[in-house]
């Protein structure tokens, strides 16, 4: 069997497993309640599903609101958010160090986000990050979205590399899905967003890590 080797690219998810964005998304849905008179919410309500996407931390924050009425209300979050944008959230401890170790290595690496694209542009100069990103694929810069392969595919491909020559990290089932449909080897960040009922373990990912300095731990690509 071949052994594994250390990956020349990794691509991440950026909500709940580089950045811990959920002040931010609280932020957005505190001011969105206020307009409709309705007090703060609990961050610990929230915080499963931040990697869900916009409407199900709506659906969260408004739950005896239809659906129908609720998705119509995305823009309003959107544009909100946008306000909130880096004021609150920083990445997870450990990242910075995880990024420096894999750059002082010789691997770059770059985000796969479902996040709208001209969001995570954004964030990059307010992290620190638009000069060491390699690539930066948002929700909508492709016609498809994780779960489905095209933008690890895309990605990879924009860095000239094939797919196993890339790990992607990710917090979400989704992103394991999207990898292993890719040909990545996948990684779980158990530090990220899930609800009670997720099963990493179910996800099949090739590797599961409780802190970002296990990414580049030299026994895990010996």
């Amino acid at each position: 069997m071949t052994q594994p080797t250390f990956p020349k690219a990794v691509l991440f998810d950026l909500d709940g497993t580089l950045l811990d964005s959920a002040p931010d998304m609280l932020a957005t849905v505190d001011a969105m309640r206020a307009a409709r008179g309705r007090g703060p919410m609990q961050m610990e309500a929230l915080r499963p599903v931040v990697s869900k996407g916009a409407r199900a931390m709506t659906a969260a924050a408004f739950p005896d609101v239809p659906a129908d009425e609720r998705n119509a209300w995305i823009p309003e979050f959107l544009a909100t958010y946008e306000r909130e944008l880096g004021r609150h959230g920083t990445p997870f401890d450990g990242i910075e160090a995880m990024l420096d170790a894999l750059e002082s290595a010789g691997c770059r690496w770059g985000i796969v986000t479902n996040k709208p694209e001209y969001l995570a542009k954004q964030l990059m100069p307010m992290l620190g990050w638009d000069a060491r990103c390699a690539v930066l694929i948002g929700g909508d810069t492709l016609p498809e979205r994780k779960p489905h392969p095209l933008p690890l595919l895309h990605a990879a491909e924009a860095m000239g590399l094939s797919p196993d020559e890339v790990v992607y990290v990710g917090d979400d089932e989704r992103d394991i899905v999207a990898a292993r449909a890719a040909g990545m080897r996948s990684v779980v960040a158990l530090w990220g967003y899930r609800l009670d009922e997720d099963d990493p373990i179910a996800w099949q990912g090739d590797a599961m890590i409780d802190l970002p300095s296990e990414l580049c731990a030299p026994e895990r690509w010996p």
